[in-house]
């Protein structure tokens, strides 16, 4: 019965993996974490806002993070019935219990970085 109780585990572990996976697929895209993080300044975000305070990103990238993360539960999307419309984003629950895990991940990576190799020295 042992080995069945490990195999559960194991099994259970593979999911817990492919799960994190998923979930880093969408946050380790270009721009994900800048703009979970901006999202923190304030309740609520507006695209525009949100645009300038990310100089280099296009509105088609950011269109598509912001869609991505919708779709995962860590952005929800209020549209305003005005003339021009009116978006607004902001970060729901999950996001914001990410936000304590990914600042426990930056203090774990500030104390084990470890200093750059120029590439000369690796050629």
């Amino acid at each position: 019965m042992v080995g069945g109780q490990e195999e559960e585990e194991q099994n259970v572990e593979e999911q817990k993996c492919k799960m994190i996976n998923n979930m880093w697929e969408v946050l380790g895209r270009r721009w994900a974490l800048l703009i979970l993080r901006n999202l923190t300044t304030k309740e609520a975000v507006r695209f525009n806002e949100l645009k300038k305070l990310m100089p280099g990103i296009s509105s088609t990238v950011l269109a598509t993070r912001l869609l991505e993360m919708e779709r995962e539960g860590l952005i929800s999307k209020k549209i305003y019935p005005e003339i021009p419309p009116k978006v607004e984003y902001r970060l729901t629950a999950r996001a914001r219990e990410l936000g304590i895990i990914l600042k426990d991940l930056g203090r774990w990576a500030q104390r084990w970085k470890s200093p750059r190799i120029p590439a000369t020295m690796l050629e």
